[in-house]
């Protein structure tokens, strides 16, 4: 399990830096990234889908497709003017608090150990970018809190779905057509430069595609606590990824960061969660 996880919090990280290299160095617009990423990802995912030995029932439902539409436009719209770690902090901080929130509503407890780790890691956060960080333009930081509910919700949703593959599939295809009303609203500022689509493809078609089908995976074995505890690995990664692939800013505090929450993550996960109570 701590595998898998290692392997989808990698591509989460992996969509943070592509977004924002293709953006950052004005390849491509954020909609038409939003674009080609969904019908990328959609069209690895099909062909997953027809060479797979058992072939599931695919369950269409239009609710978790415009979830996932709202995660990808808002993540790449918001991209456009804040660093890849920033980001990353923002999105999954939002995902932490909703994940959290709604689990709690639900049932879910939290231990003192759990607890414990969810400080550490969420201090270790506060370190990271806090001090000595400039803050981000407020409108794009709100445009990746809207990304960050987006994705709890598609997360949330995971729990119920039957088959990780097959709903996956469904979940891109019905969100294709969301991402089309907004490319045909900001369709006057598209443009694309071939290593834009490029890293577009990437994004949808290797770090999305294949990830999301692995989360499916993952929270369904899960509790919701621990899924959005985990996701708090990204933002160092993302920030690891910045500083090497685009030239953002690593420092000692940034690595000393990185393994605090690393390590209150560490207790969540290996903590016993306490039974639920009923619903």
């Amino acid at each position: 399990m701590l595998f898998k996880i290692s392997i989808a919090m990698l591509a989460f990280a992996a969509n943070s830096v592509l977004c924002r290299l293709a953006l950052a160095g004005h390849q491509i617009d954020p909609i038409s990234f939003s674009l080609i990423r969904v019908f990328s990802g959609a069209a690895v995912l099909l062909l997953l889908y027809i060479f797979s030995v058992q072939k599931a029932k695919i369950e269409w439902n239009i609710k978790n497709g415009f979830c996932l539409a709202l995660y990808m436009v808002a993540f790449s719209l918001a991209y456009v003017h804040i660093d890849a770690g920033v980001g990353a902090l923002l999105l999954f901080g939002t995902v932490q608090l909703s994940m959290v929130g709604y689990g709690l509503c639900h049932g879910e407890k939290i231990n003192i150990q759990r607890g414990v780790g969810l400080g550490i890691a969420i201090l270790g956060i506060l370190i990271l970018l806090l001090p000595g960080a400039a803050a981000p333009n407020l409108v794009y930081a709100a445009i990746m809190v809207l990304s960050g509910i987006g994705w709890a919700m598609y997360s949330i949703a995971g729990k119920n779905m039957q088959n990780p593959l097959a709903s996956t599939l469904a979940n891109f295809v019905m969100a294709i057509p969301f991402v089309l009303l907004a490319y045909a609203a900001f369709y006057a500022q598209s443009f694309a430069q071939p290593q834009g689509v490029l890293l577009a493809v990437l994004s949808g078609g290797l770090a999305s595609s294949g990830a999301y089908v692995l989360w499916y995976v993952i929270v369904k074995r899960i509790d919701r606590v621990t899924a959005s505890s985990v996701q708090l690995s990204v933002p160092c990664l993302a920030i690891l990824g910045g500083a090497l692939f685009i030239g953002e800013e690593l420092s000692w505090r940034i690595i000393i960061s990185a393994v605090i929450v690393l390590a209150g993550i560490g207790l969540v996960i290996w903590a016993t969660p306490e039974k639920k109570v009923l619903k």
